[in-house]
Formats: structure tokens, sequence, C-alpha cells
């Protein structure tokens, strides 16, 4: 191995996020929909049938799979399973900011309008529900934000001894800020909440 060689290496990598390689990749779209009072935003309430937090409100969206063109494409074929819409009728699909999870996920959110909400026909295999908030609750109603807080457990057979200062090192913690929107008797939180806190500052 030559220094030519490693020049060469480096010259052809392409950078991204250490790890990601075995990350779990989403993609989420945030729906937008006309009403008469004003713009919408559309969510869904999870399946009680679900495996998975079953009965929580969130976007439409789901695992990248290897037949997708890209992050957009998942988030746009998500959303056609899920409410039993045509592919005509979104339009206008941006990408917000990506996120990485503490949780080994790297999620892609898109923001994009649905043009025909009344011909929407939800998968009750995934969605229990969907319903819509005008816009201008959010824009006037900051979430509540709440911490959690990470302790660090290192395992039976950590070589703590290998470390300086052992069983006293002074291990970097962090917080978790959850956000919590309340809508009547909805609760949107976590992933979902973030998402729309990012869209709603974008907005603003």
């Amino acid at each position: 191995m030559d220094l030519e060689f490693i020049h060469h290496k480096l010259k052809t990598h392409t950078p991204t996020i250490l790890g990601s390689e075995k990350f779990s990749k989403y993609a989420v779209l945030l729906p937008l929909i006309q009403k008469e009072d004003g713009i919408h935003i559309l969510f869904e309430v999870r399946s009680m049938e679900l495996r998975r937090q079953p009965g929580e409100i969130c976007f439409p969206g789901g695992r990248i799979d290897s037949d997708d063109s890209d992050e957009k494409g998942a988030a746009i074929r998500e959303t056609l399973e899920e409410l039993g819409i045509k592919r005509e009728n979104i339009s206008r699909v941006f990408p917000l900011d990506y996120m990485v999870s503490q949780f080994g996920m790297i999620i892609y959110p898109f923001a994009g309008f649905i043009d025909c909400p009344e011909s929407i026909q939800p998968n009750p295999a995934e969605v229990g529900d969907v319903f819509s908030v005008a816009m201008s609750f959010f824009l006037n109603h900051k979430p509540e934000v709440y911490n959690l807080n990470f302790k660090v457990e290192p395992e039976k057979n950590f070589p703590l001894e290998l470390i300086p200062g052992g069983e006293n090192y002074k291990w970097r913690t962090r917080g978790l800020d959850e956000y919590f929107y309340i809508y009547e008797e909805k609760v949107i939180w976590g992933l979902t909440a973030k998402i729309l806190f990012h869209f709603i500052e974008l907005i603003r």
C-alpha cells in the first residue's frame, strides 16, 4: 500500500454519516390540504392492530425499500399505500431537514400537498383514522417541551481499566427534548411533533 493508493481512496470517498450503513432509514410526508378555513395539516391515527405504536398520531411514512427511487419516492409510495390515493393527487413535494435518531434511525421528512382530500380512503390495516388541524393552530400554539435524560450503563464486562479514570470516568450524558402538541383531546408527540415543529418554524 502506497501514498497514491491512499490518495485515490480518499479522493473517491463520498462523506456520509459515520455508521449510517447500519441505520434503519425511513421517509415520511407531512401532508397539506386546502380547506374552507385555510391550509390544514393531515394526520393519521395508527391502527390498533399494528404491533408498533398502535393508536399513536403520525404522518404517512415508513421504511425506505430497495425498490424506491429515492427518499422522496419512498415518502410518496407510503402515502399512497396508507391513504389510498393516486399519485396525481400529490403535488409540490419538498424536503425538510432529515433527522438522525439516537435509536439508530435516519428519518427523511417531506412536505407535500394532497390536492383531492375527499378521495382519501385510509388503509384499515395501517390507519385507524385520519383528521386535519388548521396550520394556524400550530402557528399560534407552541408545543410543550419536556426533557428525557439518558444514563450511561456500561455492560458488565466493559474494560473500565483501559480508560482514564476507570470506574470514575466522567461520561458525557445528554438529554432529549420531547415535544407535545395538544389539540382538543388529541396528543401529537415524538418524531411527528419534532417534524411538525421544524416545519412550522421553517414557515414562520
